[in-house]
This record gives structure tokens, sequence and C-alpha cells, in this order.
């Protein structure tokens, strides 16, 4: 058994919300095991331990999901190097990422099949941060918005390409204006336990309202990005998404999403957010070329582009992340982690699991300061990173 004390503690309040609290002690081993008044420790309970960690007034909170990543470190999930996935949870374990979903691009299914395959051995693996399944970003998405995907490899929605590998596949980005078939893909999904995401899609409002209220699409990808957008007279996929309770997945890095509209979302849909990074395997890497689907990406400081000009995913690291949307809406810590931890597990229907920091749910722990600095990663009860 293990302990954790003198920590700024994000945990439940009676109605679910999460809170700060100090004077805890958190007790685990896998799992957590008790959480208690620290006062209440015995030095025999102390003796017994077989490591008291003393978090130094930083924030213990549970481990950051990541449910939208294509790579870091020179690293990507269409890889074919078992090697990639391993860099990449040693990596996001640093960033305080205690479990992701490696997304693959719009790719030919043979590719993308070596990709699952690579994952599913990846999920076995207690290594860095876990992986939970794959986040399949395409090919059933419109060549008018594939932004940084590939044209060549988009195709038609077909659910037996995908069946196969139903337990890897957690989410999948689709665009609706595409499937032409009343809702029977999302059908088919949703029937597997797969999320089913609008993202780069150039529908226009009602057909994305129809898929998120009447088929049951409640996630967005990357919104505001590769979708149709807000006009005052033609809502869009922005407007949909904006005025119903889909989960609204967003790049905060200032590249992506201004920080005036970091503000709007965080007020329209803080109950319903989910941060992202969507980065790429420059993430951690520095300026200098880099790639991505088979395509040349230039990165310089927090901006990677294709030659062209178009954005390119990002560079940037969750815990970056997660401080700069706290600084651009001055919201308070417990909803930014919320954004990163009950909302993305909720929706993937493992909030009985990991989450939060509750007892007997996975002991999955992060610990930082006050500017969003890691100081130990704990997943499962084990270290995946320390300073």
């Amino acid at each position: 058994m293990k302990a954790i004390i003198n920590g700024r503690f994000i945990i439940p309040d009676e109605s679910g919300r999460f809170k700060v609290e100090e004077g805890l002690a958190l007790f685990f081993d896998e799992k957590i095991q008790a959480i208690r008044p620290a006062a209440t420790v015995t030095a025999a309970e102390r003796e017994g331990l077989e490591a008291c960690i003393d978090a130094r007034g930083a924030y213990v909170a549970p481990g950051f999901l990541n449910v939208h990543i294509h790579g870091c470190v020179g690293a990507d999930t269409m890889d074919d190097d078992p090697e990639a996935i391993r860099k990449m949870q040693r990596f996001q374990a640093k960033t305080g990422v205690t479990s992701f979903l490696p997304t693959t691009m719009t790719y030919d299914f043979p590719t993308l099949a070596r990709a699952f395959r690579h994952v599913r051995e990846a999920m076995k693996r207690p290594e860095g941060a876990r992986i939970l399944g794959c986040h399949m970003e395409g090919p059933f998405i419109s060549p008018a918005k594939k932004g940084a995907q590939a044209e060549k490899n988009i195709a038609k929605a077909d659910f037996e390409k995908i069946a196969p590998y139903e337990d890897i596949v957690k989410i999948i980005t689709v665009a609706p204006e595409e499937l032409h078939d009343n809702g029977q893909f999302i059908a088919d999904c949703h029937e597997r336990g797969i999320v089913v995401s609008l993202g780069h899609t150039a529908a226009d409002y009602e057909t994305a309202r129809q898929a998120i209220e009447q088929y049951g699409a409640k996630h967005i990808t990357h919104l505001f990005n590769a979708m149709t957008g807000l006009h005052q007279r033609h809502p869009g996929v922005v407007g949909a998404a904006l005025d119903t309770d889909a989960n609204c997945e967003l790049i905060v890095d200032n590249v992506h999403i201004h920080p005036a509209v970091q503000r709007l979302v965080y007020r329209l849909k803080k109950d319903h957010l989910i941060l992202i990074t969507d980065s790429l395997r420059a993430c951690g890497l520095g300026d200098g070329p880099s790639e991505l689907g088979g395509q040349k990406v230039f990165v310089k400081g927090t901006l990677a582009t294709l030659e062209d000009g178009t954005i390119a995913g990002s560079v940037l690291c969750m815990n970056d992340g997660l401080r700069i949307f706290r600084e651009n809406t001055g919201a308070p810590i417990e909803e930014v982690i919320e954004a990163v931890t009950k909302t993305p597990a909720a929706e993937l229907g493992l909030y009985d699991k990991l989450g939060s920091l509750s007892v007997g749910k996975l002991a999955d722990i992060t610990i930082f300061d006050d500017a969003l600095n890691i100081h130990r990663t704990i997943v499962a009860g084990r270290d995946a990173w320390k300073a």
C-alpha cells in the first residue's frame, strides 16, 4: 500500500462535481483504497506503507485522458513499428496523461488494419500511459473538409470494414452528409460501443443536428476545425454542436482556436467539453520538418502546417493545453480537469473504473503544480513518470 499526503486533492463532491480539498491522505495500490483526513493516519499506518508520497502542496488529480492524438516525439500511430506506440506511451505519461486513444489517419484499409493490430498489442502492455483503444479519424469523411487528411484515401462508410476491430475502435470520426443510410452506420457503431463523432464534415446545421439528436452521434471532432462554421443564417456543424448536448473536442493551443472563442465555448459547453492535443509526431521535437499521413509538415513554434499552409494538427502537450485554457478562460482548475478526466471517461463508458479520485477506481493519478508542470504520473498504482 502507498499513500499521498500534503496535496490539494481534486475529488468529486456529493453531486459528482469536482472540488479541491486539502488535509487528506489517499491510499492506493493498483486501485484507490481509501481517501480520508490525514490527521487520522496513525504512525503505525505510515510505517506499514510501501511509500508515502509528499505532494508538497501540489495538486493531486485523476490522470488525464487524451482521446485524440496522432503522435509525439517522432512516433505516429500509423507507423509500422511497435516501438512507435511505446514512445507515445512514455511521453504521454510525462505530460500527465494516464490513458489515451492513439488516433489513425485517412489511409487505405490494409494500412489501417496494420495500425489497429499494433494498437491491440499495445493495449496489453503496462508501460507508460495506458492505451484504451483507438480513435479512427477517417476515412469516412468529406473531401470538402479533409483538412490535412489525404483525399485519395477517403472512402464511403462501411461498417463491415471496421467490424473486425470493434474491440479497438472506441471513437470514429465521420461526415454525416456522406452516410446516406438513415443513421444505420451510427446505429451499428453504437451497438458495438463505438462513439460516433462528427468531423471533417461539410454538413449543414440540419444534417448535423439530426445526426446528434436523432441518431446519437454526440461527439464533435476538434470543434470549429474542418467543419462548416457558425453563420447567423447558416449555423453549420458548429451551430449544431453548440445548440445540443454533444461533447466537443477543443484543441487549446491558441493556434487552432482563438482565446476569445475558447472563452465562449467554455461558457456554453463546460459540462460537455473535452480538451485534446491532436498532436503530430513533431510534438516534443521542436522546430523543423516532419510528416503526417505521408505528407510533409513544417513546424515553427506552436504552428504545424502542410506545404500549402493548411494547419496540420498540433504540437501541443496536454499539460500545456490545460495551462493555456485555464489562462484564457479563468476557469477553476477543477473544471479544467473535468474536461480531461470525468467527461471523456464517462463518454467512453469507463467512469466506473477511472476518471476520478474515488475509492475502488484505478489509481490513475497525476500530481502537478500551479503552472501545470507535471511532478508525477501514476498509472494503476505504478509510477509511469516522475520529475
